[in-house]
């Protein structure tokens, strides 16, 4: 069907759970490993979301659905998407966003962004923090000085 790991992980954030931890420590795998703080109707819920997305890749598998533009491939759906006056999916905006009867939109965690690259992103980072001087404090005079460094070793140091 050419679903891997990254589509189930994401169709996941679609029944309103956070993305399981992927291709660590096994490449290609999924790595699910719920807290004590789960209860059990939470751990059933993610049971049967697993179901939903294996019956969702047999419809694949059958030529049922499209290989390419599925709920599974095309996922997650964003809120923006759903809402969007223009939809050109082959399956409904009910079926991407609410794919089983236990998931509402007063329980769901809804992702801000859609698929993106992953082994892009992995391999490009892009750094959007402010420059290093927005973090010295106000408070300590520091002005480049070999002084300076001394003191810092020596703090570091103590």
């Amino acid at each position: 069907a050419g679903v891997e790991a990254v589509d189930i992980a994401k169709r996941l954030m679609d029944y309103g759970f956070h993305a399981p931890t992927m291709s660590w420590p096994v490449t290609g795998a999924l790595m699910i490993e719920p807290t004590e703080s789960e209860d059990k109707a939470e751990l059933d819920r993610f049971c049967d979301a697993l179901i939903h997305i294996r019956k969702e890749i047999s419809d694949i598998e059958t030529g049922k659905i499209d290989k390419l533009n599925n709920p599974v491939k095309r996922s997650p759906h964003t809120l923006q998407q759903i809402f969007s006056s223009s939809w050109d999916r082959p399956y409904t905006r009910e079926e991407a966003a609410f794919p089983a009867p236990f998931v509402r939109s007063d329980s769901k965690m809804w992702p801000s962004v859609g698929r993106i690259d992953d082994s892009y992103g992995d391999k490009n980072l892009v750094c959007t923090c402010p420059p290093m001087e927005e973090y010295l404090s106000p408070y300590i005079v520091n002005d480049g000085s070999s002084a300076d460094q001394e003191d810092t070793k020596e703090t570091a140091s103590a």
